[in-house]
């Protein structure tokens, strides 16, 4: 029966007057009443596997320009550094500083990984975290069966259960993982799946309770709507038109069982945001729920940030490693660095004006910001050891690099390099020269022989200038690999079977 009344859900809607949108402009300061809400955790559980899980942070102090104030103002930081483009009301800039909120953003499991698009929304959680607030992230796991329109073209694929369920177990853990290298005072990162609430609900007692608030010429109105209404040729399926009332009812379900008031997103998702902050004061006649967008990532071009030619910038180390997420950063241009700085990182403001500063000086020296900028969202991201092992692979891969070579590091740098299998017998006491024709590093001998004789053919980083050098014992790292390059880009690993 809860099956058939889940699926049910999908054919059902409701649309809200929508909130007022309060540029971040705005000077505003509104004393504000804050009616207190019951802290219910009475969540709903089963004996899946589901991650209601929590991380508690160690001990640290914010920077000097963050602790202003006794809890300092997380909306102004927001603001100064570029991560704000709207809330719902002006009033939450002095509640925060009041008292201690508790906030959600939600993520759709699409992927088995996050990607470096959906890091800001991590990345604004944690502030709030570092201003002494707790945070929840949001797993879709009934969302997710539906799929949000917003800025999407065209109707997301379908997701079978399993592939759902791969998707959440591998977020929850990426946002567990990386908000857990975050230092705070006494704060929790708390990561649940909306599924363990959605499961429960009964399609009549829904339509009694919530759908009456629905209106059909509002829900029209919303923007994700208009855009694929106007843009698809496709139109939008009456699935996605629901999705609103899912996410809308989402926020009503965390206010009310884990004193959550505050949702934030994208700016895409002001629509869905402003839903749950209406049926929140519609239901309980509260005015205390509230709404933040952050601008989505996009280089001065307008392109997405966070894509490269071979596609997402994955956070997941098993499907990027840490050290071309690394390498990503080197590709920003001068023009977006100081913005990426800002956002993505969590320097004061007065460094990165002397980063700024440094960049138009007479001295500079090429890519120090995109390095900082590297440095920063990789420990953020991938801990002090992925950023190590990213540095590592970076330095293995500079010909006549003096970084000692182990089998570890050169398998870090494989995927994202040319690589063969060779047999020991195949190797052992073959010339460097041939050996760099038969892995196809190189097309011909005499084309191996002149690259040796202008000092660019490396075995294992050191520079061959032999011509009879044969591979011995002693080369094969580890016993398991060795890494010929032809010049400062080509490489090639050669893996001993």
């Amino acid at each position: 029966m809860a099956a058939a009344a889940a699926s049910m859900l999908k054919t059902t809607f409701f649309i809200l007057k929508p909130t007022y949108k309060i540029p971040v402009s705005s000077s505003l300061f509104q004393s504000h009443f804050i009616r207190s809400i019951p802290n219910k955790r009475t969540l709903h559980s089963n004996n899946r596997r589901h991650y209601q899980l929590t991380r508690k942070f160690c001990s640290s102090q914010l920077t000097q320009e963050q602790s202003h104030t006794s809890r300092s103002n997380v909306i102004e930081i927001l603001e100064e550094r570029g991560l704000l483009e709207a809330i719902t009301g002006d009033n939450l800039r002095s509640i925060c500083t009041d008292s201690s909120l508790r906030v959600y953003c939600g993520f759709d499991p699409t992927a088995e990984s996050l990607h470096l698009g959906n890091l800001i929304g991590i990345i604004v959680l944690s502030w709030f975290l570092r201003c002494g607030h707790s945070a929840v992230a949001l797993v879709g796991g009934a969302t997710g069966r539906v799929g949000d329109p917003s800025g999407k073209s065209l109707e997301r694929p379908e997701l079978d259960i399993a592939s759902l369920e791969r998707n959440i177990a591998g977020i929850s853990d990426i946002i567990l993982k990386v908000l857990g290298h975050i230092s705070t005072d006494n704060n929790s990162i708390k990561v649940l799946n909306n599924y363990d609430w959605w499961k429960d609900v009964k399609l009549l007692d829904f339509l009694k309770d919530v759908g009456r608030f629905a209106r059909v010429n509002t829900m029209m109105a919303k923007e994700s709507v208009k855009r694929r209404l106007e843009a698809s040729d496709q139109g939008l399926s009456y699935t996605e038109f629901t999705y609103q009332l899912l996410q809308g009812y989402d926020f009503v379900h965390l206010f009310k069982t884990e004193n959550i008031t505050v949702q934030i997103g994208g700016s895409d998702q002001w629509g869905n945001i402003t839903a749950g902050t209406e049926l929140i004061r519609k239901l309980h006649q509260s005015d205390s729920a509230y709404g933040l967008t952050f601008p989505l990532l996009l280089k001065s071009d307008g392109t997405k940030f966070g894509k490269s030619e071979d596609g997402a910038i994955w956070l997941s180390p098993s499907m990027l490693s840490p050290y071309k997420f690394y390498q990503y950063f080197f590709s920003i241009p001068d023009s977006d660095v100081v913005r990426f700085l800002k956002i993505l990182t969590f320097l004061s403001l007065d460094e990165i004006k002397e980063i700024e500063i440094e960049m138009k000086s007479t001295g500079y020296l090429q890519n120090s910001a995109q390095k900082r900028l590297a440095e920063e969202v990789t420990r953020f991201v991938h801990g002090e050891d992925g950023l190590q092992e990213a540095i590592k692979a970076t330095e293995a891969l500079k010909p006549g690099s003096e970084t000692r070579l182990d089998w570890k590091t050169i398998e870090g740098i494989a995927e994202d390099v040319p690589s063969c299998s060779l047999s020991y017998d195949e190797v052992l006491d073959l010339g460097v020269v041939d050996l760099s024709v038969s892995t196809g590093l190189i097309e011909s001998k005499s084309a191996a022989r002149r690259l040796l004789k202008q000092g660019g053919l490396y075995l294992n980083n050191g520079r061959v200038d032999n011509e009879g050098k044969k591979i011995s014992v002693d080369d094969i790292v580890d016993g398991k690999v060795l890494l010929l390059s032809a010049g400062k880009k080509n490489k090639m690993v050669v893996r001993i079977a």
